[in-house]
Formats: structure tokens, C-alpha cells, sequence
């Protein structure tokens, strides 16, 4: 059992779509340029970090980076048994399993970080890291300090972010610092997110989420705000909505994952930050990132050393190594090509069958094991067509 995590705002890199510039998942930023209107390819390829440091540049460039390494993973046929996102990136482990659709994940972000820089703009605000300071204590900082600041993330032991206006920072800084707390770093962010500043983003993003409906998975995904998991579409308009003001509970959601059996966590997109978490967190627990097309190799190495697959493989089993899934390259209704049966020889480029008015072709050779996907039934995008063995 594997658990997929995906990083949020502040994970951003200058450059982090360069290395995938000739992969064949670059095809979401393109996918993802047309739906939202805006180059995503330039801001992933040339933008500095000032820019990238602006809500509406940093959410929409880390939800599309996340999934384009997804994308990549899936290609290998590497799937989880147990997803979580930290703060944006539910919408990426929401979009991940298919309770939102690709489009309406773009489309949501980008309403999402419009929200929240206008809620910025309207209340300033700030963020810092505390650091090497008990959970207890910095919340005790943040109410001395007697001022807009609150706990807005618990990340991992002794750290935790607060957030608030820039005066009640400056004042529970001192605090933090006089209870123990070894360093506080301001953090590369326009706002002061997961808290009260955020009510005026939160009544405008209900719409948007109640628009999108989201869907069942079948995946179950740790939400910010209870730390529990979640399958339920219809829970997750008021989960989206309640993170913009509360605290995310990072540190919970982890200890969650861990009760599941979990071989071991994978953090796909930019920065690396959650994989030092989770170490933080869990001990002894088996963490990989991958940002880059050159860690897929390392991807699979690692994976058969931590989850190594049984020797009869049947359904629900995860695919490893040489075996590699078909995915859906849109939303709507598959239908399967009758002339080709399990065992078949599939060439790169072979038609599997159609989604909606799509041609579903195969970006790999080898032996088709079986179909995924059933005649009539609705796929999202990114969504398990059918597995091949290519060698």
C-alpha cells in the first residue's frame, strides 16, 4: 500500500517545468493553458520567484507540476492505496482520483487563488515557520500576542506555521521565541491563508465548489481539516471550503496514513517539502519525491524495494516495473474496440477504444493483459483504461 502525497503553495520553483519539456505528460500544461487562458508553460518555464510568489501564479503552477508527475507515475502503473494534499494540494489529490475532472480542477484553482489574493489584498497578511516549538506553545505565542495571529498549519513536530497580519506576527514571533522556539521564518506567500482573513475568499469559492460537484472516489483521501478520510463527493464542497480558515492539520493527516498499513509515501511535484515531513512525523517511514522525468527510474527501483508485488497478480493489485496502464486522455463515456481480446501484441499507438469522441491509443508496446474500464462506463481523465506487460 502506497500513499500519494501532494505539496501545496510554496513548493514552487523557478524553472520546475523545464525537465519536462519533452515528456509526454507536458501535455496537461498545454491542456491546462487552454482551459484557464493563461501560458502556463511560461510561468512553469521562465517565471522568476516574485512572480511565481503571487497566490494566483504559485497555486495554479504547483496543481499542474503535481500532476503532470502523476500523470508520469501512472504511465508506470504506479497507483496508491491512500492519497492527501497539503492545503491546494487536495485539489490535486482531488483531481488525482477523479472527484474533479481535469478542467474543473484547473478552473477551481484558478477561482480559488483569484479568492485569496483578493482577500489578501483587502486584509494583509503574513505567514512564518516556527520552529523547534511544542504545537501547545505556539498557539499560547499566538494568544499573547494579544493581535490578528493565529496557528494556520501543523506541519510536523516542532513545526508549525502561523499566520496573521503583520503586526500579531511580529508580536507572537517575540513570543514564540522567549517560550523556546529555535528560529521563525517568514514564508514566500501574499497572504495570510487558513485563517479569518480568508472569509471573504471562502463565500466566493462555495459557489465555484458547489458548481463543480465533486465526486466519489474510490481512493479514500485525508482531508485537512478533520484528518480523517474521505470517498464521498458531496462531503467535499464543505471540506474545500472550511480549509481557507482553519488550520491545516498536517501533522494529524500523516499519523491518519500511518494507521493504514502504509509501505510507504510518495511525494510527487515540486519542492520536496513533505517527504521532510513526513520523516519528521513518521519513524522509520520509507519516502520518495519526484519532481523530474530522471526520478522515475529511482521511482520504481524504490517501489519494489518497499511494496514489492505478490507473485499471482489479480484485480486491486498494483502494476510494477514492467507493467504499465492506459489512461484516459479525457472525460466521458469509454467504448471499448471489440476486435482485440486479452493477450493481444499492442504497438505504440494502437487504438484501445474511444472516450467520447476521443481515440484512446496506447503510448506503450507489449501483451494487453486485461481492460480496466467497462463498455458504457464514465471515465474521467486520467483514469485506468487498460494494462499492458511489455516485457
Amino acid at each position: 500500500m502506497l500513499a500519494f502525497l501532494f505539496p501545496g503553495q510554496g513548493s514552487q520553483r523557478p524553472g520546475m517545468g523545464r525537465p519536462w519539456q519533452d515528456h509526454e505528460s507536458w501535455e496537461l500544461v498545454e491542456e491546462a493553458s487552454a482551459i484557464s487562458g493563461r501560458d502556463v508553460a511560461r510561468l512553469l518555464l521562465d517565471a522568476d520567484a516574485d512572480e511565481l510568489k503571487d497566490t494566483r501564479n504559485a497555486q495554479l503552477t504547483t496543481f499542474v507540476s503535481s500532476l503532470m508527475v502523476l500523470d508520469a507515475v501512472e504511465r508506470l502503473g504506479v497507483e496508491p492505496s491512500i492519497c492527501a494534499g497539503h492545503s491546494l494540494g487536495e485539489y490535486t489529490a482531488l483531481t488525482a482520483n477523479g472527484a474533479l475532472g481535469f478542467d474543473d480542477g484547473v478552473r477551481l484553482v484558478m477561482e480559488r487563488g483569484d479568492a485569496m489574493h483578493e482577500a489578501g489584498q483587502a486584509s494583509p497578511g503574513a505567514m512564518s515557520a516556527v520552529l523547534g516549538l511544542d504545537d501547545d506553545l505556539v498557539e499560547v505565542a499566538c494568544r499573547r500576542a494579544d493581535d490578528n495571529v493565529w496557528v494556520a498549519n501543523f506541519n510536523a513536530p516542532g513545526q508549525v506555521v502561523i499566520a496573521g497580519s503583520p503586526s500579531g506576527i511580529e508580536k507572537a514571533t517575540v513570543h514564540a521565541k522567549e517560550l523556546g522556539a529555535k528560529k521563525v521564518m517568514a514564508l514566500p506567500v501574499s497572504g495570510a491563508f487558513h485563517t479569518p482573513f480568508m472569509n471573504a475568499a471562502r463565500d466566493r469559492l462555495r459557489v465555484a465548489l458547489a458548481a463543480a460537484g465533486p465526486r466519489d472516489t474510490d481512493v479514500p483521501i485525508i482531508s485537512n481539516v478533520d484528518a480523517l478520510a474521505h470517498q464521498r463527493g458531496d462531503e467535499w464542497a464543505s471540506l474545500l471550503s472550511a480549509q481557507l480558515c482553519s488550520p491545516v492539520r498536517w501533522r494529524q493527516v500523516l499519523l491518519e496514513i500511518a494507521k493504514q498499513s502504509i509501505a510507504g509515501y510518495v511525494e510527487l511535484g515540486p519542492g520536496g517539502v513533505l517527504s521532510g515531513m513526513v520523516k519528521r512525523t513518521i519513524d522509520g517511514a520509507r519516502v520518495i519525491s519526484v519532481s523530474t522525468p530522471d526520478e522515475l527510474d529511482s521511482l520504481l527501483e524504490w517501489v519494489s524495494q518497499v511494496a514489492p508485488p505478490k507473485t499471482a497478480a489479480h484485480d486491486g493489485e498494483h502494476l510494477f516495473v514492467v507493467e504499465r496502464l492506459v489512461v484516459s486522455p479525457a472525460a466521458g463515456v469509454f467504448s471499448q474496440r471489440t476486435d482485440i481480446a486479452d493477450g493481444a501484441r499492442i504497438d505504440v499507438g494502437t487504438v484501445l477504444g474511444r472516450v467520447g469522441d476521443i481515440e484512446v491509443r496506447s503510448p506503450f508496446a507489449g501483451i494487453l493483459q486485461s481492460f480496466i474500464a467497462h463498455e458504457g462506463e464514465r471515465l474521467a481523465m486520467r483514469e485506468p483504461v487498460a494494462w499492458l506487460r511489455t516485457h
